[in-house]
């Protein structure tokens, strides 16, 4: 069993029993007390759990102190919310602390769901949120919602709802949401626009087969390579699939990659996510190309591109933020109810962090915001496959 598969595990179980017993745990899951240790630290450091002794429980929220004079909101605590991710181990947990904190801010209590990338989970957790008394729900479905109708189900719930990370397309039955997301085409224009300002024509995109974010991070690809007056070396970019769950088709996508490079028909290349642009510097090297010299690269989510030798420059979604406004949106339609109050759909742009696979970075020069390349990339229709594993980002 996959650390990630573990750890989930270990949520559900805390969520069922309110806590969990590092020895129950261990010999319930056939593993060591170390590994179920290592598991609970993890999750403790992102959030998610919190440490007590033998084991760990549901992290609940510490009521804020009311201001002298005036009672908290409701009299006497902030709400209970229920919020639905995909994954409890890349991505997400910022997004989750963000939300916690605001929680936290409000005198209330933050209630999680991990549905692993399963559509059909996506329903079970909410039906579970919603018996344990859920006051609002912050929703990140396993797949952005179609123009199907599929997902329309999230629209009738009887309580308030604000997707997250999701952009719910017309005749989904999801518009009337309100919503928190990354501009995740604006955060692709920056990797490109950053890209073609040191000199490279032939820029190259890799992103992940199925992920929800893939559109967005093509359409935005798309748009500012036009904007820039450069022809993509392979117009359809260069997907690679889960390396968990296709190695065969992963090594193939990197081989095209490398003899790309190799041939010099690109300089450069936008990797999404950083998982694979990791995998893909470390191949790069083994076949005795340079990184930036032969290939310079950007990757996309900034979840451990800091950690790689050589540091990854990339793109960096402001999940906590994401996160905290999620809660700020629910919050006023809680208070607000549906009366007077148009929906909001809020898009955060991301960041661009300078690191070595671009150009030698100052550590101390300030993030790149994103510029005028784009003026209104359109949101792009739902992936046709969605890799339904807790590992595939966003």
């Amino acid at each position: 069993m996959l650390a990630e598969q573990r750890q989930e595990l270990i949520l559900r179980t805390a969520r069922e029993r309110g806590s969990v017993k590092v020895v129950e745990i261990a010999e319930e899951l056939g593993v060591s007390l170390v590994t179920v240790r290592r598991d609970v630290t993890a999750l403790v450091a992102s959030g998610l759990l919190a440490r007590v002794h033998g084991g760990a429980t549901l992290p609940h929220a510490r009521p804020a102190a009311p201001t002298p004079g005036r009672p908290p909101a409701n009299g006497h605590e902030g709400p209970t919310i229920g919020m639905l991710v995909p994954s409890a181990t890349y991505y997400f947990p910022e997004v989750v602390r963000g939300a916690r904190d605001a929680v936290e801010a409000i005198g209330g209590r933050l209630v999680l769901g991990i549905s692993r990338y399963l559509p059909a989970e996506d329903r079970d957790q909410v039906d579970q949120l919603l018996r344990g008394g859920v006051d609002g729900l912050l929703l990140t479905p396993s797949r952005a919602p179609g123009p199907g109708g599929e997902d329309a189900w999230m629209g009738r719930l009887p309580v308030p709802v604000v997707l997250v990370e999701r952009r719910a397309e017309i005749g989904s039955g999801l518009e009337h949401l309100d919503r928190v997301a990354s501009d995740h085409a604006l955060g692709a224009a920056q990797a490109v626009r950053r890209l073609g300002t040191l000199g490279h024509e032939r820029i190259l995109l890799v992103a992940r087969l199925g992920s929800p974010t893939t559109p967005a991070v093509h359409a935005g690809y798309t748009a500012a390579m036009a904007a820039l007056g450069l022809t993509p070396p392979d117009p359809a970019g260069v997907e690679t699939p889960h390396p968990g769950e296709d190695a065969d088709g992963f090594d193939r996508a990197v081989t095209r990659v490398i003899e790309a490079a190799r041939t010099g028909a690109a300089t450069a290349a936008l990797v999404h996510n950083d998982q694979d642009a990791l995998l893909l510097v470390s191949r790069l090297r083994a076949a005795g190309l340079d990184v930036p010299g032969d290939l310079a690269l950007i990757a996309y989510d900034d979840e451990v591109a800091a950690l790689a030798d050589p540091p990854l420059s990339a793109i960096a979604p402001a999940k906590h933020e994401v996160g905290r406004i999620a809660v700020e949106l629910l919050a006023a339609r809680l208070a607000d109810g549906d009366e007077g109050r148009a929906p909001r759909h809020i898009s955060l742009v991301p960041r661009l962090r300078l690191r070595a696979t671009t150009e030698p970075a100052d550590p101390d020069a300030p993030t790149e915001p994103a510029g005028a390349i784009l003026s209104g990339v359109p949101t792009p229709a739902a992936p046709s496959r969605t890799n339904e594993t807790d590992r595939t980002p966003v």
